[in-house]
């Protein structure tokens, strides 16, 4: 009989993986929608530009959709990154860490995460009721408030979700994510 030599442990997974193998929803989605809102800004401020140039009157309205368009790409481009494992982090000290360790910084990154977005699905989704319910405006254009902020609850729900969702195949069943 001849003696077998012990099988080698699972590997630890790696928690610093990019990547979006694991996503059932695909992440060009966000993609898209942050290169369209980058797009539309870069055209809104293009024409503001012309137009402050060809007849010296700048289109102030213009600012409350550049904003809107702004934060709603932050969301959408957090969403892809998280999604993607391409957040911004500190990586000196986590690359350093043994693999448990790492595991549990990652585990702590996502509870943190989920828990800040869950504060602004919480906070965000009162202040578009109470935006709706008492029925402000915008001071340029005089649209509804509600429809720039309901999106801040919206896409935090899609940033827990990748959040979670990122958690789940990295983490929890690192064998069947790669």
């Amino acid at each position: 009989m001849s003696a077998q030599p012990p099988e080698d442990p699972p590997p630890e997974p790696d928690v610093t993986e990019t990547g979006a193998d694991h996503v059932r929803v695909p992440v060009r989605i966000e993609e898209a929608l942050g290169a369209a809102a980058l797009a539309a800004i870069c055209l809104i401020s293009m024409g503001n530009v012309v137009a402050r140039y060809a007849t010296n009157a700048s289109f102030g309205f213009t600012e409350e959709f550049s904003v809107f368009l702004l934060v709603f790409m932050t969301f959408v481009g957090a969403s892809a990154a998280f999604a993607t494992n391409e957040h911004i982090r500190i990586t000196f000290f986590l690359e350093r860490f043994p693999p448990r360790l790492r595991w549990l910084a990652e585990l702590a990154t996502l509870a943190v995460t989920t828990a800040m977005f869950a504060l602004i699905v919480w906070y965000g989704g009162r202040v578009t009721y109470d935006e709706w319910y008492w029925g402000e405006t915008s001071p340029g254009l005089g649209n509804p408030v509600w429809l720039y902020t309901i999106w801040l609850p919206l896409l935090s729900v899609a940033i827990i979700l990748r959040v979670l969702g990122r958690g789940w195949a990295k983490l929890l069943r690192p064998g069947r994510a790669r």
